[in-house]
């Protein structure tokens, strides 16, 4: 529980953005008429502008600092700095490079069949037909991430030695099919007002992003093709073995799944840190999200 503001005074709480979207991008500016009706004076800031006096909030909710990944270390110092901050600073460092991946597969959640690629290693791209994606550890928005096949040998060599040469980690997994048919399935969680479990929210489908090589981004992220969607009880037991996994204390959770080769969800990757979370898709979503704030002041 974070410590309560004085009392009568109306509680404060910074919604955490980038110098790109200074109000917000516009999804998350639907919490702003549910906080208020519930009397918390909710405000963007921008993260790393150093006019801010971060221990003037009663609380700091991470949403839009998309721009963290071109200064992750400094990121990280700042959320470590932030005095009442969520989800906590801990678990954002974790979540933040994609190793965390390999904890959660030796948790035995199932995860998307995974190479790394060390900054020195060498690597060849695969020898046998079929598409692969390669992204750094260390991104956002699906920047710098790019779909290959046998006939772009040279491209994904190329982008793989770039993304080492600035000394970062590489993810190489296969393109699964199911992304072009059946897409991803991001689940989300608010915490429960009554237990500060982790609760389910709702959830939308997500369609192909991914074209071919990467040949950069325009903008902070690649844009989404979403609709809602009801998961099926396969992706919600697998939800359920992710959440089981992660940190406690948690105010949000996107879980994205993908029907794995066998059919059966794979997770893609779990965000804690500053998803998009879809609150237009929902109607109750922005309230549900409002309330976990403020059973947290």
């Amino acid at each position: 529980m974070i410590d309560s503001p004085a009392f009568g005074a109306s509680p404060r709480v910074a919604l955490a953005t980038c110098a790109d979207l200074p109000d917000l991008e516009p999804d998350d500016r639907l919490l702003l008429a549910p906080l208020a009706r519930r009397g918390i004076t909710a405000e963007p800031a921008v993260w790393d502008d150093p006019a801010i006096d971060w221990a003037g909030y009663d609380l700091v909710v991470l949403r839009n600092p998309w721009d963290y990944f071109y200064r992750r270390a400094e990121f990280i110092t700042w959320v470590h700095s932030v005095p009442r901050l969520l989800n906590a600073a801990d678990v954002v460092e974790w979540n933040t490079d994609k190793r965390y991946l390999r904890e959660l597969s030796a948790a035995g959640v199932p995860v998307v069949p995974t190479s790394w690629v060390e900054p020195g290693d060498e690597w060849s791209p695969p020898a046998e037909a079929g598409l692969y994606v390669i992204k750094p550890a260390v991104s956002a928005g699906s920047k710098d991430t790019g779909r290959y096949d046998l006939a772009d040998a040279d491209l994904a060599v190329a982008h793989v030695r770039r993304l080492q040469a600035a000394g970062r980690l590489v993810m190489i997994q296969p393109y699964l099919p199911a992304v072009d048919s059946y897409g991803e399935t991001a689940l989300l969680y608010f915490s429960s007002p009554e237990t500060g479990e982790p609760a389910f929210s709702h959830a939308i489908r997500k369609g192909p992003m991914l074209v071919g090589p990467d040949a950069g981004v325009a903008g902070l992220y690649v844009p989404e093709k979403i609709t809602p969607r009801t998961p099926t009880e396969a992706e919600f037991a697998t939800a359920r073995r992710v959440l089981a996994a992660l940190p406690s204390g948690l105010l949000y959770a996107r879980i994205d799944l993908i029907p794995g080769l066998d059919g059966s969800p794979v997770l893609v990757e779990v965000e804690l840190t500053e998803p998009s979370v879809f609150l237009e898709h929902d109607e109750h979503a922005a309230d549900r999200f409002a309330a976990a704030i403020a059973a947290r002041l």
